[in-house]
């Protein structure tokens, strides 16, 4: 067996005595000595100050001389006051840093029955972090006093991967988080069960930003939302859940939302106004689309990220704010650092923890049970349960999970598909007629997506619902002088004529791109509509801010 170093901080009052008498009471550092069973090779005692020299010398003494074997190093910690938690831990920990422990040549027991109780759980807190390598060590009194009497010793480990009843107890709580990130749905898709997995560990250790990257209505803000739900649970978060789209946010209205501004920091700012970012306090922060933040408000996030400060607009003072920031985009943020677009330093805070979240589509083992789980929530909402008969079952399920179900809303569109269906089904019953018009209303939601027709005509189908491009109602004189119009080409006239029409009557720039570029998405794996359409604006000296404000 390893020779046994002991570390051990003197007891003043259960170690102290003079004369015999001291023999006939129970002194737990001597009595750590007097073990027959085992040998302590070294005990190095720890002495918060030199009032206590002398009698951390009559126990070495008398550990001479009942264990003449046991080497007994003396330290002097400075320590003022032994109830100092900040002293005590500091001066502990920074002499831990300076031994040479050799866990190869020798076993270290923490001996926490001497001393303050503060110092006990200083030697607790640094032995279950490993800076002092061992376990610990709990002595009691004998259950009758008498000369020479050793008492007993109890070693705890801290390693708790040494207990399988704690260590499964671990794996059962990680399990619960995990269905709980997930709302309970049995998720069968492999790829997104690993990154929930991750998710989870991440959520309840870390308290640094993360970013969810995907297609719209693949679940970034639920997760987001799941994730504060988990650490509220868990104690380790007490404020609120916010949430905000950066697409909704246009000039002063976005540092003003965001940051807060002062009263009078610009026109109509009447009264003084918090931000999000306060709001967050102590909560978790939820910026979906960040990439569709401009430059300004882009540097000042990154401040509050990095110190948790930053100036309301107007203001020339600062407040702070300590918050988690969680980020989506359906953007490749890469690139767009790469095109000047996004920064750098920003981009690299964020990314520590970066999940890509795949699409509905790219998850069709997730299909039936999300459908289970949506039926589930519609009638706890409507108290009207509503189920397949087993031909429509099949029938949906065949379609939903075949390649012709394009989910180009992701969950919003199984969502919205569900709903109808149980709202539809009488007697709770949902048949296979009611399946079939679903599918048909769903291939037609899908084709009218596709069609943005040419410029000056109607959008493909007929369909009820269908849009019309109506590129007579731009009038490009509103974006060009008569010499700038003469240089574009009047093929070029009519086309940006059908895009400005497109972009004035869309709510984001993501939601223009996707109309303009949707029949070409399938058939592309990066999709970054809102940066095509950017460039193909600027190739004519425009932007998304004049075109859509016009």
């Amino acid at each position: 067996m390893k020779p046994i170093h002991v570390i051990t901080f003197l007891g003043t009052q259960l170690d102290s005595g003079n004369g015999a008498g001291r023999w006939e009471k129970w002194r737990p550092t001597v009595a750590l000595t007097q073990h027959e069973d085992m040998e302590v090779a070294r005990l190095d005692l720890l002495l918060t100050g030199p009032s206590h020299r002398a009698l951390a010398e009559r126990v070495r003494a008398d550990i001479g001389t009942v264990s003449p074997a046991t080497e007994v190093v003396l330290h002097e910690l400075a320590v003022d006051d032994p109830w100092d938690f900040d002293v005590v831990y500091t001066q502990l920990f920074d002499w831990a840093r300076a031994q040479a422990f050799d866990t190869e040549a020798a076993q270290y027991w923490a001996h926490i029955t001497t001393g303050t109780h503060v110092a006990q759980i200083c030697l607790f807190l640094l032995t279950e972090s490993r800076v002092l390598p061992g376990v610990l060590c709990q002595t009691s009194p004998p259950k009758r006093q008498r000369e020479g009497a050793a008492g007993a010793y109890t070693l705890i480990d801290l390693d708790l991967s040494r207990y399988d009843a704690i260590a499964q107890r671990h794996a059962a709580d990680q399990r619960d988080a995990v269905a709980f990130l997930k709302s309970g749905i049995a998720t069968r898709n492999a790829r997104f069960n690993a990154l929930i997995d991750e998710v989870e560990r991440v959520a309840v250790r870390s308290t640094a930003p993360v970013l969810f990257v995907g297609p719209t209505g693949a679940g970034k803000s639920f997760l987001a939302r799941r994730m504060h739900e988990l650490k509220k649970s868990r104690h380790q978060i007490n404020g609120a859940f916010v949430e905000v789209n950066c697409a909704t946010l246009r000039g002063d209205g976005a540092a003003s939302t965001l940051f807060g501004h002062k009263r009078g920091a610009f026109t109509g700012a009447a009264t003084d106004r918090p931000g999000l970012l306060r709001a967050a306090d102590g909560g978790l922060l939820f910026l979906d689309e960040i990439g569709e933040l401009g430059a300004d408000e882009q540097a000042m996030l990154l401040m509050a990220i990095e110190d948790k400060r930053f100036y309301p607009l107007g203001s020339d003072r600062e407040v702070t704010s300590d918050f988690q920031l969680v980020a989506g985009t359906n953007r490749d943020l890469r690139a767009e650092v790469a095109a000047g677009r996004f920064r750098e330093d920003l981009f690299s805070r964020i990314n520590l923890w970066t999940y890509e979240l795949p699409g509905l589509a790219g998850r069709p083992e997730d299909i039936e049970p999300n459908v289970d789980y949506l039926l589930t929530r519609h009638a706890q909402a409507s108290r009207r349960a509503a189920r397949f008969n087993v031909e429509a079952r099949r029938a949906y399920l065949r379609f939903a999970q075949s390649g012709e179900a394009l989910w180009r809303g992701n969950f919003r569109d199984l969502y919205a598909s569900v709903t109808r269906l149980a709202t539809l089904a009488e007697g709770g019953r949902i048949t296979e007629p009611l399946v079939v018009a679903e599918i048909k209303r769903l291939r037609w939601m899908w084709t009218r997506d596709s069609a943005v027709a040419a410029p000056g005509a109607r959008a493909s189908g007929g369909s009820p619902g269908a849009m019309a491009v109506d590129a007579a109602s731009v009038d490009l004189a509103d974006f060009y002088d008569e010499a700038a119009l003469e240089q574009i080409d009047l093929f070029d006239r009519v086309q940006l004529q059908g895009v400005i029409a497109v972009c004035q009557r869309s709510r984001t720039l993501s939601d223009a791109g996707r109309q303009l570029y949707q029949a070409s998405r399938a058939q592309r794996a990066a999709l970054n509509d809102s940066d095509r359409l950017r460039k193909y604006l600027a190739k004519f000296n425009l932007s998304w801010d004049r075109v859509s404000t016009r």
